[in-house]
């Protein structure tokens, strides 16, 4: 069945808006082991279930003191206290290290470079208020404080705060479930003889998808026939997201736009961005479907804006935006209004950028880039010396 063609094209954030709008509702939630949870997305509010830290201790090693013992102390003029290795009445004091619990009666700690052991005795050379150098407990943590809002994306850093708030688990949401299916008569796995091409987009695809926090199945290599095409989405649509690589476009092997419409529907066919103007998305039996294109940086590009936010709304997280630096174009860019263009920048040094050589079709071109620069759909182009932002796009999760 002959595909109609490029008859329009759709702006790329009413293509995302539609392909988001099949996207179903998050997973349901599981139970992980904290230190097994970093990049899962909490499924439900967590608190604190202790204090951190769950006593009062010394923020400084030195001597814990009764503030009132040390009112008069100077550095001409110091306060001579008993050392003790109990409690601290009045007139004594008890070393303390850092993190130590504060000793009963003591409400303050003296730097033990403000002291000087003289025996059984210490000198004090530096009056000390009330909780001076002291850690109050709850000062981290109150218990019952709430720790993280269901949707984040825990952070190593959070597994750290959960475990000292006092969970071994968490509940977590799910991994979204995304079907790779990487398609071309000329794909190869490995080893490619004359007229052959071996298989990244899939690949890459899918490590992209785990890095987003889905769970990614990288499928095997589905040749140019409508038949193999079908059996293929077909047997993936319980997968939260089915994407298929190469294909989409309007040429006489370009079959995944007709398979999906003869299975569901197609939703859009073309869309208003460069490189990556062939991609289309649908819906087949409600699970929603991505055609990226074959070339790979326009592969690349369109999984970034398309797939990335929808394995975030499968997952019941928001993207994090991307790090982004600011630079001046050091040659300039050229772009067609009304298409947004992401162009590969690489730095040139002294804070420039300029664009890096190569089209669509050269894996190569991303691994010298340091970032693109999205060049709206207003502009025709970027002028040279002009400032531009430049986004890190393969540099977070």
């Amino acid at each position: 069945m002959g595909h109609e063609g490029f008859t329009e094209v759709t702006r790329l954030a009413a293509a995302r808006e539609q392909l988001l709008s099949v996207v179903g509702p998050p997973a349901s939630a599981e139970s992980v082991p904290v230190a097994d949870a970093d990049g899962r997305t909490v499924a439900d509010a967590v608190a604190a279930t202790r204090a951190v830290p769950g006593f009062d201790r010394a923020a400084m090693d030195g001597y814990a003191v009764r503030a009132t013992d040390t009112h008069d102390a100077g550095d001409r003029s110091p306060v001579a206290l008993d050392e003790t290795d109990g409690d601290v009445g009045p007139g004594r004091a008890r070393y303390v290290h850092t993190g130590s619990p504060m000793p009963d009666g003591a409400d303050a700690v003296v730097k033990v470079e403000e002291t000087e052991s003289r025996g059984d005795r210490v000198e004090v050379f530096a009056a000390v208020p009330p909780g001076e150098n002291v850690a109050p407990a709850g000062e981290d943590v109150a218990a019952g404080d709430r720790l993280f809002e269901a949707g984040r994306r825990l952070r190593p850093s959070d597994l750290g705060l959960l475990k000292a708030g006092g969970h071994r688990s968490v509940a977590v949401r799910e991994r979204p479930t995304v079907s790779v299916i990487p398609t071309g008569e000329e794909l190869v796995d490995f080893d490619p003889g004359y007229g052959e091409t071996t298989e990244t987009n899939g690949l890459t695809v899918s490590r992209l998808v785990e890095r987003w926090g889905g769970a990614a199945a990288y499928r095997d290599i589905v040749g140019d026939d409508e038949g193999a095409l079908r059996e293929a989405v077909e047997r993936d649509t319980d997968h939260d997201i089915v994407v298929t690589t190469g294909g989409s476009s309007v040429g006489e092997r370009d079959l995944i736009a007709d398979v999906v419409a003869d299975l569901g529907e197609v939703l859009g066919h073309g869309v208003a961005l460069e490189p990556g103007h062939p991609v289309g998305y649908g819906v087949v039996d409600d699970t929603p479907v991505l055609t990226l294109p074959g070339y790979p940086v326009s592969c690349l590009v369109t999984a970034v804006q398309l797939l990335r936010p929808a394995v975030a709304k499968a997952g019941g997280f928001d993207p994090e935006p991307f790090p982004e630096f600011a630079a001046t174009l050091d040659r300039k860019i050229a772009s067609e209004v009304g298409v947004r263009s992401f162009v590969r920048v690489r730095e040139t040094g002294d804070g420039g950028v300029e664009p890096v050589r190569g089209g669509a079709g050269v894996l190569s071109s991303v691994a010298a880039a340091d970032g693109w620069v999205v060049v709206p759909e207003s502009l025709e182009g970027v002028a040279a010396g002009e400032s531009v932002t430049v986004q890190r796009w393969e540099s977070h999760g």
